[in-house]
This record gives structure tokens, sequence and C-alpha cells, in this order.
């Protein structure tokens, strides 16, 4: 059985990744690589082997790596810094012998707007030069991204965004957690594999305010912004500048079409449709 490592192993993918391989697959060696050793002694607890791995200390890398047969690359939370810092990881798994590397992209980095897509697209460059067998597991938008602005609808009274139309395919963090597993744990050769992955259904923006609006009984209309008054309204409702900036990027990136894909490959993946926001929807609201 390999021993598969999964970087970022505290954050709340690489966790449900982690504890998925060690339920289902308890024949395999689960390598939990986390920047503080502590936060992720549930995990150890579950019998995952702990290491120090901090994508800004190299030194901390090789020894995190060693005797890893597949690793679940999943990328950072630093916009701005993480090419660099996964460069750092991918060349330390290819010193270390690593067969195969999972990387989180975003769905069709090679070809979408949205303005996130930059980095992932040159961490796939990366992974292509370096010469080391990989996966790309392009992942779509996950549905707790909306949990926070469907509270601050209820709480203002309308879902105020700038996503037009456009159809947006979500799935949950437990949704690609399961297919990341489903991949790293294939019999199947996978180097070379760009998986497009998303939810089983997709909404609009006003789809989800109906549906906020029918499971809380309270009406929440849909307001649909130009990017610049929806990023000036998030400021002026506390949000620091970038923050704002990039949820009305992501919006704008769904009106034209980035957030959408209905090739279902994820639900084939792991072998169920994926949750609904709906579901989502009725689990933020406790029912």
């Amino acid at each position: 059985m390999p021993t598969i490592a999964v970087t970022g192993a505290t954050g709340e993918l690489g966790k449900i990744v982690v504890e998925r391989l060690l339920k289902d697959h308890p024949g395999i060696k689960v390598v939990a690589g986390a920047r503080d050793s502590d936060k992720a002694a549930p995990l150890a607890a579950m019998a995952a082997v702990v290491r120090e791995l901090d994508y800004d200390r190299p030194e901390t890398l090789a020894p995190a790596l060693q005797g890893v047969d597949k690793l679940l690359l999943i990328s950072g939370n630093a916009v701005g810094q993480r090419v660099p810092q996964h460069k750092a990881v991918i060349e330390a798994a290819k010193a270390a012998g690593v067969g195969l590397i999972a990387y989180t992209s975003v769905l069709r980095a090679g070809e979408t707007s949205l303005a996130i897509a930059a980095e992932h697209k040159a961490t796939e460059a990366v992974l292509a030069e370096a010469g080391v067998p990989y996966v790309l597991l392009r992942n779509g938008w996950y549905c707790e991204n909306y949990v926070f602005r469907l509270t601050a609808a209820l709480e203002h009274g309308a879902l105020a965004h700038c996503a037009g139309d456009g159809r947006i395919s979500a799935a949950t963090r437990a949704d690609f957690a399961q297919g990341a597993v489903a991949v790293l744990t294939s019999a199947e050769d996978q180097s070379g594999k760009v998986y497009e992955l998303a939810g089983s259904t997709s909404f609009t923006m006003a789809e989800l305010a109906a549906d906020l609006s029918r499971q809380s009984g309270k009406s929440v209309p849909a307001i649909n912004l130009s990017p610049e008054d929806y990023s000036k309204a998030l400021i002026e409702a506390g949000l620091p500048d970038f923050i704002a900036g990039l949820l009305a990027k992501s919006d704008l990136g769904a009106s034209e079409g980035g957030l959408f894909d209905d090739s279902r490959t994820l639900e084939t993946l792991i072998g169920r449709p994926t949750t609904s926001m709906s579901d989502v929807i009725a689990a933020a609201l406790g029912k």
C-alpha cells in the first residue's frame, strides 16, 4: 500500500482528505503535513503520521516528503506568494522521488477569466517543467463560499452580487475531498490526467436568493450591481479592500461563465451526485 502525504492537512480541505483516507483506506500510511504540528494532534490521534511542512520554510519539505509515494499538494492561501511556495514543494517532491503529485488547481485554469487562476496556471506550468508525474484536480467553487454571504443577506434583506446571470456549479469541500481521495487511491495510472471538477447542479445568484427566501421564510431579493459598486458596498460593510476586490472579481468571473461546468466529472469520481447548494442552505439554517 502506498504512503500518501497531504499538504495543508489542518486546513479546511486538507483535514477532510486526511480523515477520509484514514477512514476509508485503513491500510494506507497517511502523512499529514502541517505548518503547526500541534494543530494536527487530532489527526495524529486518528493514526496519521504528522510531519512539519511549511511552504515558507524549505528546510521542512525534504523531511516531510521522505518515503512518500503520492502527494496531494493543496494550493496555499497566501495570494501573490503561492507560485514560489508551490515550486518549492514540487522541487522537494521530485528530489524525494515522489511518484505522483496531485495539485488542487482551479476550474479550467488554462482558459478561465477568473482572477485567481493566474497562480494556478503558473503552478501547472511549474509541474510540467519539473518533469514529475502529476495529475490536476481543477476544483470549482465551494458551496461554503456562499454561506457567509447568505447570512449577510438575511441580515440586510438582500443578496448583493455582480455575477449577473452566470451559473455556478458549486460543490462542498467534502465532495472535492472525496474526489481527491478517489484519484489518490485509484489503481489506474493518474499521471497526465486533468479533472475539471464541479457540482452536479448549478445556480444563478437570483436562484440562490429565491431558495434562501423559500427556506428562511424571509424575502431576500438578489440585487445585481456593477463590479465597482459591489466592491464599494463590501468595503462599506467592513470588508478589507483586498477581500472586497477578490469577491467582486470572483462574481465577475462567474458572470462570464468561469464557475459553470456540466461535465459531472466529480459526480463520476465519487459515485454520487454532489451535495446541492439547497441542502447546504438547509444545513446553514439548522434544518
